[in-house]
């Protein structure tokens, strides 16, 4: 979402100023063309080498330098985003007051683009009324403001004023200026995850699935503009983006009544959760003990949610589904693809290193009615981008 994208990186004198050089570094590896406005102050707390080094670019804190005139005004015509990080407490003031004493200050007053700050401060500074009344004051500008969080303090104190962390700062401006258009206003719901079937209180059948496919997929959906409701199995993993809606479950029975009452009004469907195909027929009701020799446990099937929604798709919607296969694997995919009617099946092979349960990468090959498409190994978040592409397609064969 950055990518190309000019960010002007204000930065104040607070000793989160530290946090500036991670910041800049995660905003060039984001495609970012980053330039820095250091306030005198701020350099007492990091090295504008350090930065300029990060940036690829001469780090600015003078009005003049010699005979050069730093252009405060053309500064803030350049910048598709201003982002102040971290916003000291001073500085604030002299926002929110409209002062101008120093070039970041000028080149705020300047800015034509969205400026977003994130304070940082000890708590009682952060609580203090005239803080919040200049809070309030810049809000009022339409600045959008970073809420600081709790943690530990300079001072040594725990509480709040800690500016928020680089990696929620990126994520924060992506999500707020950045997502795409293309499918605003389309609806999907995708799936992720495990389920766990209990066999007890305390045991289950499960799987090795760790969400990732899924995830990097509901998070490819979102940035392109779409509303995203992600049905999530067991993980650790979370999800970068806080407006995707996430629904949590355990079970086979529970994803599928999730999945079906979603899609009704979804666009697309994605089917990436590794579902168990059966369920023990009796759940015992308190832990079952190593009593005899061998243990015979019945299983009855569960609901294929993709089979199901195949059923109830429209001409309209666009359904994928996702085959991991151990033999035959063009085939077995080709036959879910017609059997479960589906837009488009997605091949993983446990015979590929890359790919498989917990891995940072895939390698997929996706198959629709006509023609397939293999892509080399590569993380799953541009595997996911490679398949929302073909999503994508679709939809406009559908129009």
């Amino acid at each position: 979402m950055l990518k190309g994208k000019k960010i002007l990186l204000g930065i104040t004198g607070s000793i989160a100023a530290y946090k500036a050089a991670l910041l800049v570094r995660l905003l060039v590896i984001a495609g970012a063309e980053v330039k820095v406005i250091m306030t005198p102050a701020a350099r007492d707390f990091v090295s504008p080498l350090t930065l300029a080094t990060l940036s690829k670019n001469k780090v600015l804190f003078n009005l003049a330098d010699e005979e050069t005139w730093a252009n405060h005004v053309m500064l803030g015509r350049w910048a598709d985003l201003m982002l102040i990080a971290p916003l000291s407490c001073n500085s604030l003031a002299k926002m929110a007051n409209g002062l101008c004493d120093n070039l970041l200050l000028a080149t705020y007053l300047s800015a034509i683009c969205p400026v977003v700050v994130a304070p940082a401060m000890d708590e009682d500074m952060w609580q203090h009324p005239s803080t919040k009344k200049n809070i309030l004051s810049i809000e009022q500008f339409g600045l959008s403001v970073i809420s600081v969080v709790k943690g530990e303090l300079a001072s040594g104190l725990y509480g709040e004023g800690r500016m928020a962390e680089p990696e929620d700062i990126v994520t924060y401006i992506e999500e707020k200026f950045f997502r795409s258009a293309i499918l605003k206003g389309k609806q999907a719901v995708v799936t992720a995850g495990p389920t766990f079937e209990a066999l007890d209180p305390v045991r289950f059948i499960g799987n090795h699935s760790s969400g990732k496919m899924g995830i990097a997929i509901a998070e490819s959906l979102y940035t392109l503009g779409a509303n995203v409701h992600l049905v999530c199995g067991p993980v650790s993993e979370t999800v970068r983006f806080k407006n995707i809606e996430v629904t949590r479950v355990t079970t086979a029975e529970e994803m599928y009544n999730a999945c079906v009452s979603s899609f009704v009004s979804s666009d697309v469907g994605v089917m990436a959760a590794a579902v168990a195909d059966y369920t023990p027929q009796t759940i015992s009701s308190n832990k079952i003990k190593k009593y005899n020799e061998r243990f015979l446990l019945e299983l009855v099937k569960t609901k294929d949610i993709l089979q199901s929604l195949g059923a109830i798709k429209n001409e309209k919607q666009v359904l994928v589904g996702f085959a991991l296969e151990t033999e035959h694997e063009e085939e077995n995919a080709k036959k879910k693809l017609s059997g479960k009617n589906a837009d488009l099946i997605v091949l993983n092979s446990l015979r590929d290193e890359a790919a498989g349960f917990g891995k940072d990468t895939n390698k997929v090959t996706v198959f629709d009615a006509n023609d397939s498409y293999s892509f080399e190994a590569k993380s799953k978040k541009l595997v996911a981008d490679d398949i929302v592409d073909l999503i994508i397609k679709k939809l406009n064969e559908k129009v």
